[in-house]
């Protein structure tokens, strides 16, 4: 894997290369990730029993609109909504609906937002009234997986850390981490070089360079990692049917550590959390 930097970089598809971004790039990144931050801290309030996901699928593009943006999944090969909302055993990318949200539900939404041509992506998981404790705890495993990944990203680290990171600590609390998906480069492009997986073996894969941007997203079940793709062509869920959650942030490679780009301006990264300060004390410690 090679790299180069962004302003040489050709626009419009992957070019095989991992690209290093300036610093006006990183102010286009903050942007669109405080944006997409606060299109999440918006929800809120909305996931209750009794809301459809096609209501949250509303108010996120209304919200869009209303704040320069546009929705990176509308019509994205295919894609008809503007957000993805995956319930329960539902691993990614689930198509929001007029299905109403019940007491018990947990639920991850999606958000990519488009401003200026830069890409923020984030997504959080949802406690739908009083969850049972189990997906509480599923839920608090994730998010804290996600910034253990993100504790350990810095210059000379390796993509390689952050997927050992993520599985040692969620394959200690009895969880697993799903194989199928992993995190992304991103910038101008919606997925771009490197891939960052979620499992793997420390001081392999990419060396992290400043200016590489990238997203953090682990998919953790309560039973086996498998998945299987439903006959929409989106929808993954769980083979086991065993819950599932999943935490995802834009981060930025800075000289001396990590900025994490779609952080929440309210404190809400994980809103129905044990502690909802939106802030692991490991990984805060490494964010500029």
């Amino acid at each position: 894997m090679t790299f180069v930097e962004s302003h040489l970089a050709g626009s419009g598809r992957k070019s095989g290369q991992i690209k290093l971004h300036g610093p006006e790039d990183f102010e286009g990144m903050r942007l669109a990730g405080r944006v997409t931050a606060e299109a999440l801290d918006m929800l809120v309030p909305h996931v209750k029993p009794g809301v459809t996901t096609k209501e949250l699928d509303d108010l996120v593009f209304d919200f869009a609109i209303a704040n320069g943006a546009y929705p990176a999944p509308l019509d994205y090969r295919g894609y008809r909504k503007s957000i993805c909302t995956s319930i329960n055993h539902v691993v990614c990318h689930g198509i929001p609906d007029d299905k109403p949200l019940r007491d018990g539900d947990i639920v991850n939404v999606d958000v990519t937002f488009i401003i200026n041509g830069w890409h923020g992506d984030a997504s959080r998981m949802f406690a739908v009234g009083e969850v049972p404790r189990r997906a509480q705890r599923l839920i608090d495993v994730t998010y804290e997986s996600l910034m253990r990944g993100i504790s350990v990203v810095k210059p000379g680290a390796t993509t390689g850390d952050i997927g050992a990171a993520i599985q040692r600590f969620a394959e200690a609390e009895r969880c697993s981490v799903v194989r199928d998906f992993c995190g992304h480069g991103l910038g101008r492009l919606f997925h771009d070089e490197p891939n960052i997986l979620h499992y793997g073996v420390a001081g392999q894969g990419v060396e992290l360079r400043p200016g590489m941007f990238f997203t953090i997203e682990p998919m953790i079940n309560l039973g086996r990692p498998q998945v299987k793709i439903l006959g929409d062509g989106w929808t993954a869920v769980t083979r086991d049917r065993s819950l599932s959650a999943q935490f995802e942030h834009s981060l930025g490679v800075t000289e001396t550590g990590v900025e994490i780009f779609t952080a929440s301006p309210a404190g809400l990264d994980n809103p129905n959390g044990a502690s909802s300060n939106g802030a692991s004390p490991d990984a805060a410690a490494g964010a500029e």
